[in-house]
C-alpha cells in the first residue's frame, strides 16, 4: 500500500491519544507505499473469501486446512505500528518489540499506529473478532509489532534495518517463535541487491529461518524493477492480483498497480491485493483523509502489494503450523511450485501464479530446496539505499543523507555485516554503537527509552549535509517528532508497497 502525509492534525479515537499537527511537508524515507492509499471503488474483497480462494479448504482429500489457524507461529510486522482495535487486542495477539519510530518519544503515541496502515496489515495477517465477523488469514498466530514509521510517515532506512536485525537477535525469545517476517514496505534503491544493507539485513534474516516476505511496490505494469528489500532473490517477493469482484479466480488478473519487475527480478507469486476489507483505525491518517474507505464502523478497505504480502505472510504461518520443521527455502519452493498460474496474464509480473496454500499443504516437502543465489555482501551505500526518498528536518530543512543513522552515528559496513549475520547486531537495546530503546521486555512490550540531549549534547553532525547543525539539549530533549522535528514530507516513487 501507499499513501501521502499531508499537515492536518491526526487525532486518535483509540484510547485517549492525540498526536500533534504534522509539519510542513517533507521528504519521508522509506515509504510506506509510494502513491496515496489506494481505494479505487472496487468490490469489497473479505479476507475470509481470499483465504477460501487460497485453499482454506479440504483439497485433494488429504489436507483440512480449515482447520489451520497459525497457532503457535509469531509473525514479525515492521510497520507503522499496531492499534489495540477488535480483533487484536485480545491478551498474546500482539506483542510490542521496540518501537523504533520518530513518535517512540512523544508519551501516549508509543506503539500504537497512527497512520493505519500497520493495523491494516496486521488484520489481514492475523486478526481474529468474532463477534464482529471479522478474521484474518491466520486468527491463530501472534504478531510481534516493530512500529518505524510515524503518523506523518517519516522513517529512515536505518530504522528499517535496526528493526530487521532486532527480529533476528530476538527470534527464538521465550513466546515469540518468529518464522515469518512481514515487510510491506520498499524502497528505490539504486544499488544491486548485491551490496545493499538492506536488502543483506532481509537475506541474514532468511538464512537464520525466518520467511520473510516483502511486497514488490506499487509502481505498475511498466515499472523495470521491484522494490527493495523484494528485490532480493531469497527472499519471497509478493506481487497483487486483483480479484475482480469475484470469490472465483477464473476472472483473476495482475492488478494495474503491481511492479511487474523484469526477467531477472520480478513477483516470486501473487495474492490478492486488491480492495481488501481489514481492521480500521478510527481517526488515524488514511482513515481521516480516505474516508470512503470505511466499511462500517470497524473496517476500512484497500489494495496494494502490501495487502497481498500480507495475505502471503498469513499463509505461510498456516503452512508452518502444520509443519514447523520446513526451511524458509522449502516454504517458498512450495509455494512458487503450487501457484495457480493466471491465464493469459504476463509471466513476468505474475510470476509462478496465484497463492494456493491447500495445494502446498498437500505437497511433500522439497528435499532440494536450497537456494543458490550469490550472497548479498551488504557493503553498499546506506545513501543509495534510500533512493530518492529522506527524512527531513522540516524547521531547517535538512536532508538526512549519507553514510550516518538517524543518530549520526558513523555507518561501518564490515562491522554491521558480521554482527547482522551472527544475529548479534542488538546489545540490550543499543544497536549502531547508539541506545535506541530499553533491553527487555517488560510485560508484553518492549520499553521506550529517552533520546536525550545528553546522548546529543556537544555533537555536531559533520559532513557536507550535517555541517553546523549541533544537537543540544534543547534542540532534543522532551521533543515531540511531529511538528517539530522530523515531519516527513510527500512520499512519492516506490515505498511501503
Amino acid at each position: 500500500m501507499r499513501w501521502i502525509p499531508g499537515t492536518a492534525a491526526v487525532l486518535l479515537a483509540v484510547g485517549a491519544l492525540a498526536a500533534a499537527p504534522a509539519g510542513p511537508a517533507s521528504a519521508a524515507g522509506v515509504e510506506l507505499a509510494g502513491r496515496a492509499w489506494i481505494d479505487d471503488g472496487g468490490a469489497d474483497t473479505a479476507v475470509q473469501a481470499v483465504k477460501k480462494a487460497a485453499g482454506g479448504k479440504v483439497k485433494n482429500g488429504v489436507v483440512d486446512t480449515a482447520s489451520l489457524t497459525g497457532a503457535g507461529i509469531g509473525v514479525a510486522l515492521i510497520d507503522s505500528g499496531v492499534a489495540p482495535v477488535a480483533g487484536l487486542n485480545q491478551p498474546g495477539k500482539v506483542i510490542n518489540g521496540p518501537d523504533l519510530s520518530f513518535e517512540s518519544q512523544t508519551p501516549g503515541l508509543e506503539h500504537l499506529d497512527t497512520y493505519g496502515h500497520g493495523t491494516h496489515m496486521a488484520g489481514i495477517i492475523a486478526g481474529s473478532d468474532p463477534a464482529g465477523g471479522f478474521e484474518g488469514v491466520a486468527p491463530g498466530a501472534h504478531l510481534i509489532s516493530l512500529k518505524t514509521a510515524a503518523a506523518d510517515g517519516a522513517v529512515d532506512v536505518t530504522q528499517v534495518i535496526a528493526a530487521i536485525d532486532w527480529v533476528v537477535a530476538h527470534r527464538n525469545d521465550p513466546g515469540l517463535n518468529i518464522r515469518v517476517l512481514n515487510l510491506s514496505f520498499g524502497t528505490d534503491s539504486v544499488q544491486p541487491a548485491l551490496v545493499d544493507p538492506l536488502s543483506y539485513a532481509v537475506e541474514a534474516a532468511w538464512k537464520k529461518g525466518i520467511v520473510v516476505v516483502s511486497s514488490v511496490g506499487n509502481d505498475g505494469a511498466t515499472a523495470p524493477r521491484v522494490t527493495m528489500p523484494a528485490a532480493n532473490p531469497y527472499v519471497l517477493a509478493v506481487g497483487a492480483a486483483d480479484p475482480n469482484g469475484t470469490d472465483g479466480r477464473a476472472d483473476d488478473t495482475v492488478a494495474t498497480f503491481s511492479n511487474r519487475g523484469n526477467l531477472t527480478r520480478h513477483a516470486d507469486l501473487l495474492a490478492a491485493g486488491r480492495s481488501l476489507v481489514s481492521l480500521r483505525v478510527p481517526g488515524s491518517y488514511i482513515d481521516t483523509q480516505y474516508p470512503s474507505a470505511r466499511v462500517g464502523d470497524r473496517l476500512f478497505r484497500g489494495s496494494g502489494t502490501s495487502q497481498a504480502a500480507a495475505v502471503v505472510s498469513g499463509s505461510v504461518a498456516l503452512l508452518l503450523q502444520q509443519r514447523p520443521g520446513l526451511t524458509p527455502d522449502q516454504v517458498k519452493q512450495l509455494l512458487t511450485r503450487t501457484a495457480d498460474p493466471l491465464a493469459g496474464a504476463d509471466p513476468v509480473a505474475a510470476g509462478a501464479g496465484q497463492l494456493d496454500i491447500a495445494e502446498a499443504a498437500t505437497l511433500i516437502a522439497p528435499m532440494n530446496a536450497t537456494q543458490t543465489w550469490a550472497a548479498s555482501t551488504g557493503l553498499g551505500s546506506l545513501e543509495l539505499s534510500r533512493g530518492t526518498n529522506h527524512v527531513v528536518d522540516s524547521v531547517t530543512g535538512t536532508v538526512l543523507a549519507g553514510e550516518r543513522d538517524i543518530f549520526g552515528t558513523p555507518w561501518t559496513p564490515l562491522t554491521w555485516t558480521l554482527a547482522a549475520r551472527n544475529g548479534k547486531a542488538w546489545t540490550g537495546g543499543t544497536w549502531n554503537g547508539t541506545v535506541w530503546s530499553g533491553q527487555a521486555f517488560v510485560g508484553t512490550s518492549w520499553p521506550v527509552v529517552p533520546w536525550t540531549g545528553r546522548t546529543w549534547a556537544g555533537r555536531t553532525w559533520a559532513g557536507s549535509t550535517w555541517a553546523g547543525r549541533t544537537w543540544t539539549t534543547s534542540g532534543w530533549t522532551g521533543r515531540t517528532w511531529t511538528s517539530g522535528t522530523w515531519a516527513g514530507r510527500t512520499w512519492t516513487g516506490r515505498t511501503w508497497a
